[in-house]
């Protein structure tokens, strides 16, 4: 769910020629073909079929089957990750960086897609590279910058503690995501707001 004045930081990664409406019909048929068919049997031919486009047009757009799943679940398409907006609240935007994370995480398609992408980065040299660089590079320093700027005169060891409570929020959501789902949604994303605002507390 994406909030209406969200601001988005750039991911990297290579331009390519886009068609909207064969973008969105890749990526809808992606996230079908996850919830329905799982991982495994969504393919670049399964996408195809069900997308009504030929295999070289999605070969044109994305290199790899990885690669269109995560554009799918995670919304990188538009080679931006939507971020929360930031407001004078930390608390609140800790609060809404957590449900952004687990609403990608906790999402069936995603459930479905991210125990096989795991999986390729392990065995792949370069794709957990390229997901890092495409997307938690320019979001982790997004955040590390917010937890800054609420605290500009902490010490020096404010920004290894930031970067900390960007592994917690990152490792907690997409557990919680692949586990558990939507379930209790609401009271478990306040607990963890309360216990990362905790630990920024401690470079204040």
């Amino acid at each position: 769910m994406k909030a209406s004045h969200e601001h988005t930081v750039e991911a990297s990664g290579p331009g390519r020629p886009r068609d909207p409406q064969v973008d969105r019909a890749v990526l809808e048929a992606t996230v079908d073909l996850l919830v329905e068919a799982g991982y495994q049997k969504t393919t670049i031919q399964a996408i195809a079929r069900r997308a009504q486009v030929s295999a070289p047009a999605i070969y044109r757009r994305w290199a790899t089957r990885e690669m269109i799943i995560e554009d799918a679940i995670f919304g990188l398409q538009r080679g931006e990750v939507p971020l929360p907006p930031a407001t004078d609240d930390l608390r609140a935007d800790l609060l809404a960086w957590i449900h952004k994370f687990l609403d990608r995480t906790a999402h069936p398609a995603a459930r479905s897609a991210i125990p096989g992408l795991l999986s390729a980065y392990h065995h792949h040299d370069g794709v957990h590279e390229r997901i890092v660089q495409r997307a938690e590079i320019p979001v982790r320093a997004a955040l590390v910058e917010r937890i800054l700027q609420a605290v500009p005169t902490a010490g020096a060891n404010a920004e290894t503690t930031a970067e900390t409570v960007f592994d917690i929020l990152l490792s907690a959501t997409m557990i919680r995501g692949l586990a558990h789902g939507y379930e209790d949604a609401d009271a478990w994303c306040e607990r963890l707001a309360d216990a990362l605002d905790a630990l920024i507390g401690t470079i204040a």
